[in-house]
């Protein structure tokens, strides 16, 4: 049975299961904006926090009050979580909607909606892989930085120990 041997009202209820499709073709997409921009956000705060912290502990005044890798792998575990999240999103996402274009095509077959072009390229999921691009960029500046301290690397012992009199001076 094809969409036009269906009388008008099972036309329409066809056109409504359309709609129904892209509605919740639609509600994933914005889904995966969500997830896309909490794990932005992770991913920036991660590199600000490394990038503040670094900068304030390199003044005369801030040594010792942290030691010197924790901005970095504060950060680098900020960043992890948000590309993390995003792969989680991505897969999820790719996965859901395989299963809406399967039930798509079994109405089609069915006869239930009219033939038609499927659903559209993802322009979420695109920009999504982008910034897992990014997220391992951020990741790979701040854990092999040219020169700069790493996590991997033993941090050069700080001009008074953390417990010393003398560092708290500097404050009173």
């Amino acid at each position: 049975m094809s969409f036009e041997d269906l009388s008008p009202g099972d036309k329409m209820a066809s056109m409504r299961t359309s709609l129904a499709f892209q509605r919740t073709r639609m509600a994933a997409e914005r889904t995966m904006m969500a997830i896309l921009r909490t794990s932005l956000s992770m991913i920036g705060f991660g590199f600000t926090i490394y990038t503040f912290f670094t900068n304030f502990l390199n003044r005369t005044d801030a040594r010792g009050l942290l030691a010197a890798q924790a901005p970095a792998r504060f950060g680098m575990a900020l960043i992890a979580l948000g590309i993390l999240l995003m792969a989680l999103g991505i897969a999820n996402h790719y996965r859901y909607m395989q299963t809406l274009r399967g039930m798509r095509e079994d109405f089609k077959r069915r006869g239930f909606l009219q033939g038609g072009d499927g659903f559209p390229v993802s322009l979420t999921l695109i920009v999504s892989f982008l910034m897992v691009l990014l997220g391992l960029w951020a990741l790979l500046s701040i854990g092999l930085p040219a020169g700069g301290p790493s996590i991997f690397r033993p941090a050069p012992p700080s001009a008074a120990p953390p417990h010393s009199p003398a560092r708290f001076r500097a404050w009173a």
